[in-house]
């Protein structure tokens, strides 16, 4: 039995090619080239759209060697006149990209051309994997026939009979291609077998069995890499991020999602129902099935004409009947009455294309169960209709994707809906309290020490103590908060008096209604205003002033900032950096389209029957704009195709997509599944971009896969002359340069927007809770991480080796280890020192000259999460159990005193570092500072020699004379430090001077 390993290709179609038989077709066949060996699919005659279906299987001599293997396959046109064949494309699969046989899914790959001048264009669907199958294995062929067409040149000649048969090898390998059979022949017959004769592999021994083929990219495992796909969207097909549309399909409004079709149900309202209680009422509701589907209506108590007016959508493709059943029921307490049905043919149901008005409901009588359609039956107002999920009815409608199961509650379903969400305007509301004026204090005889205190929902910010004698303190601090709009919360600001400790005593209370705030535009001076301060002991305002006609006041100036940009995300993730005051933002420079199509091999998040499975939905956030997608209800493999839009303001802007497991169904909170990051400023504009995402989360366990996304994104630039002109803007507002924020109050204002943004969104109808919102908006990037501390000190490491680098190439060619690379150096440092001018419009071209060669090497997918740079498949447990500890810790002290030691070793070698440099700053600082005077009274003397010096001999000379110098061959140098090196390193630092 051979249990080594095999490549199997299958050859499914290829798609709108080019014709180059002259008769405006091709006859086209298949070559495959893998590890010496060659295959060829049959002839397609006359066909530009041909289907093969046709699997081939490679030896893998050496399942080590396979990332640097390729796999080639060659469209080619048979042209039986000329006997010749003609080159119609390429596709070139790296074996680094392949995949086992459970993994692999079909992928359309765009034809590559062979050289500049080639004619090429369309797609060739192929699906590559790997497999150990005993089953499949080469047997011994029959006696060699004669192949159907004789091999062929490159340039469409036809190779001698002789000399193809003199180039063969006396050992050869005959592969057999065993295409696949129709499901629609009931016959059962030896397929036909099309021998294909290769020469033999290099080497005949096969390499050692592999447990798991998992090649990747280097430093990054394959299950984490993105995947580009070639989806089938509305819009037509996608190949090299081009819609590729068909000439009989129109454009449509959802080009970037699969097209699925709805059988739409909208029950409106009924009149005239009969009475079925013994009381004479009824409480109807309405039943809606097809087939095993049904969705209900909510019910009515004692009410003949109700209204209800929802929508039901059951997905076509999973309709198993052909009659619509609406029966209306009357609900009781032990089993629910019949009042009447109405079946309608869905063969005749129409179909609504957008953008066409919604259909109009019809009246529809009653039948009772005998099939009578008596006045006595009543009536029932509906309107059915097939239509898409661009239909605007879509995202209200109850889903049969989203069956209600048995352990769900029947309000569950108001969970499961797609909505739009707009996040409130958030506002700095500043609160620059100055001074108080008449403080009446309850003890006569003592100063009192005084602060003020300021709420604003559930933030509370407090001043500085200040003890006054005369009842007039002075504090001049700055107090801020975040506040949402609409403004439906108050101000209130309270002088406190501490009495001791945990004790204190309120001298004057004001509540302001933020509504009456005024709004600041920038930092231009704003009006103080002094305000009455209410007793405590008074419940209204206006009989206090009524009575007391003395009170105390503060001097404040209040004010909502709304030259700021509220910071509610982490920095660097930033989805919005427009200000608060609509009156201050710039034009949309673009449109953004997502089409969030479908994931795949999600991981189990709950149990259900004794089965694995998952209840998701997808949230997208982008600028105030927050989406959700419907909830598909128990399903590994959700299809959502829903398709959002934004507006673009700034490209240095982040898109956000998180899966989350729908909780709340059971009683639960949302579970996160993963999320996908997508920055605007490296997608090319106009570019359909359709990747599948891996979904990677870090555990307490380590880091898992959960699954994977396919989106689709476009970003279409609407003024190019204003998203050019951002880059010359500052990233933030101008008021967080003009009066900048300390980095502890960003920090505060963060959180406190976080969960003033939480709490509105909550709110909303089906809401969107505090734990969605909180990993949308990574609430926990800023916290103490082992993980992030070393990604971080890598990520400067790997940007120093370029600088590292440069040193290393210098070194070489001052040491001659290249002699004709050192001339050369020699040649342009001369040509430089003798004419300056040269010196920046070198560089210069020498940068662009490097950045036209990088242009060859540009990404052409968008950056995903890199699990390598991220460190988050090689850390310890130790240490991922540090990163989801809570704060302040909650484990035992011998853990803390390790992870304590752990810390200490990591900031001596931070200190030791910061040290260094500060050491030799403080040595160049004693180079005139006469710290050490020997020392500076050298230094001074040649400083002195050095400017006669230079004085009297051009600047040229010295420059040749010191880089020849510093060049000079290693045999005029000396094993030890240079003398300048010796000099510097024996000045004094301050060092010295540490405890």
């Amino acid at each position: 039995m051979n249990n080594s390993y095999k490549l199997g290709v299958e050859v499914t179609a290829a798609h709108d090619l080019v014709p180059r038989d002259g008769e405006g077709s091709s006859s086209a066949y298949v070559e495959l080239k893998f590890d010496d060996q060659i295959f060829r699919t049959s002839t397609k005659e006359k066909d530009l759209n041909p289907f093969w279906n046709e699997t081939f299987y490679f030896n893998i001599s050496n399942p080590n060697n396979l990332p640097n293997l390729t796999l080639e396959a060659f469209v080619y046109s048979y042209n039986q006149s000329t006997n010749s064949k003609v080159f119609l494309g390429k596709v070139c699969i790296n074996g680094s990209s392949f995949v086992t046989h459970s993994e692999a899914s079909e992928f359309y790959f765009p034809l590559e051309k062979r050289h500049i001048f080639s004619r090429v264009k369309g797609e060739l669907g192929l699906k590559v994997f790997i497999t150990d199958d005993p089953s499949i294995r080469l047997s011994m062929p029959p006696p060699p026939m004669e192949s159907d067409h004789f091999p062929f040149s490159e340039g469409g000649n036809e190779i001698p009979r002789s000399s193809s048969r003199e180039t063969k090898s006396n050992s050869r390998h005959t592969f057999w291609n065993l295409p696949k059979q129709d499901n629609n022949n009931t016959q059962k017959s030896q397929p036909q077998v099309t021998p294909i004769t290769t020469s033999a592999p290099k080497s005949e021994t096969q390499g050692p069995k592999v447990k798991q083929v998992n090649p990747g990219i280097p430093g990054q495992a394959f299950d984490y890499k993105l995947k580009e796909t070639s989806p089938m969207l509305g819009g037509g097909r996608v190949v090299g991020g081009r819609v590729l549309r068909s000439s009989y399909k129109p454009a449509s409004t959802y080009d970037l999602v699969e097209q699925m079709l709805f059988l739409f149900v909208r029950v409106v309202k009924a009149r005239e129902l009969p009475t079925k209680d013994l009381t004479g009422s009824l409480d109807p509701y309405v039943e809606v099935k097809v087939g095993n589907y049904k969705g209900v209506t909510r019910f009515f108590e004692k009410r003949k004409d109700p209204e209800w007016n929802e929508v039901f959508a059951f997905s076509r493709d999973r309709l198993q009947a052909s009659v619509l059943e609406v029966v209306v029921k009357d609900k009781d307490l032990v089993k629910d009455d019949f009042v009447g049905v109405i079946r309608l043919d869905l063969h005749e149901v129409p179909t609504r294309v957008q953008p066409d008005s919604p259909l109009a409901a019809q009246w529809y009588r009653l039948e009772d169960k005998k099939g009578d359609r008596s006045n006595d039956n009543g009536e029932l107002m509906l309107a059915v209709w097939y239509g898409t999920q661009a239909d605007e009815a879509f995202s209200d409608a109850w889903h049969s994707d989203a069956i209600t199961p048995p352990d769900m509650s029947a309000s569950a379903t108001t969970h499961m809906r797609s909505k739009v969400y707009h996040s409130p305007r958030l506002w700095y509301l500043r609160v620059n309290v100055i001074e108080a004026q008449d403080l009446i204090t309850s003890d006569k005889g003592r100063f009192p020490d005084c602060y003020v205190k300021a709420q604003l929902g559930a933030q509370t910010l407090r001043t500085k103590p200040v003890q006054t004698k005369m009842g007039n303190p002075f504090w001049n601090e700055d107090l801020m908060f975040v506040a949402a709009e609409p403004f439906d919360e108050h101000l209130i600001i309270t002088i406190e008096d501490r009495l001791g400790q945990s004790k204190e005593e309120t001298l004057g209370k004001v509540s302001i209604p933020l509504a009456a705030v005024r709004k600041r535009p920038d930092d231009k001076n704003f009006p103080t205003q002094w305000i009455n301060l209410q007793k405590p002991s008074s419940s209204d305002v206006e009989e206090e002033e009524k009575r007391v006609r003395f009170a105390s006041k503060l001097h404040a100036r209040i004010s909502l900032d709304g030259g700021y940009h509220v910071l509610n995300e982490s920095t660097y993730y930033s989805s919005d950096l427009r200000p608060s005051m609509k009156q201050l933002w710039k034009s949309s420079i673009g449109v953004l389209e997502l089409g969030i199509l479908n994931a795949e091999g999600l991981f189990p998040m709950k149990s259900r029957e004794g089965r694995g499975t998952a209840d998701t939905f997808c949230v997208a956030k982008y600028c105030q704009k927050w989406v959700r997608t419907r909830t598909i209800i128990d399903s590994l493999s959700p299809k959502y195709n829903e398709q959002y839009t934004w507006e673009v303001y700034d490209p240095a802007t982040v898109l956000t997509i998180g899966v989350f497991d729908n909780g709340h169904l059971v009683g639960n909170k949302d579970t996160k599944i993963g999320k996908v990051r997508i920055r605007i400023s490296t997608l090319e504009a106009g570019r359909v971009y359709t990747h599948s995402y891996p979904l990677l989360v870090l555990h307490p366990s380590g880091l898992k896969k959960m699954g994977e996304l396919h989106l689709a994104i476009r970003f279409s630039c609407t003024n190019m002359n204003n998203m050019m002109f951002m880059y010359t803007k500052p990233l933030l507002p101008k008021m967080h340069y003009s009066r900048p924020l300390s980095l502890m109050q960003t920090n505060n204002l963060r959180v406190h927007a976080t969960n003033v943004l939480a709490s509105r969104l909550s709110r909303a109808e089906p809401p969107l809770k505090k734990e969605v919102v909180e990993y949308m908006c990574d609430v926990d990037a800023h916290f103490w991480s082992m993980r992030r501390s070393k990604a971080n000190f890598y990520r400067i490491i790997s940007l120093l080796q370029g600088l590292i680098a440069i040193g290393k190439w210098f070194t070489d060619v001052c040491a001659w280890k290249n002699p004709v690379t050192t001339v050369l150096v020699h040649l342009l440092y001369v040509m430089l020192v003798c004419f300056p001018e040269l010196i920046l419009p070198t560089v210069f071209l020498y940068m662009f000259l490097i950045g036209l060669w990088n242009y060859r090497y540009r990404p052409r997918n968008p950056p995903h999460m890199d699990t390598r740079i991220s460190y988050a498949d090689t850390t310890i447990p130790d240490e991922l159990d540090e990163e989801f500890d809570t704060f302040p810790t909650s484990r035992g002290s011998e853990v803390v005193r390790r992870r304590y030691d752990r810390l200490r070793s990591i900031g001596a070698k931070v200190q030791t570092v910061l040290g260094d440099f500060a050491a030799q700053g403080e040595r160049a600082q004693a180079l005139l500072s006469w710290r050490d005077p020997r020392a500076s009274a050298i230094f001074l003397t040649f400083c002195l020699m050095a400017a006669i010096v230079l004085y009297a001999t051009p600047f040229n000379v010295m420059a040749l004379l010191g880089g020849f110098y510093t060049m000079r061959h290693p045999r005029f140098r000396s094993k030890y430090p240079a003398t300048p090196m010796n000099f510097f390193r024996r000045l004094p630092a301050k060092t010295d001077c540490l405890l």
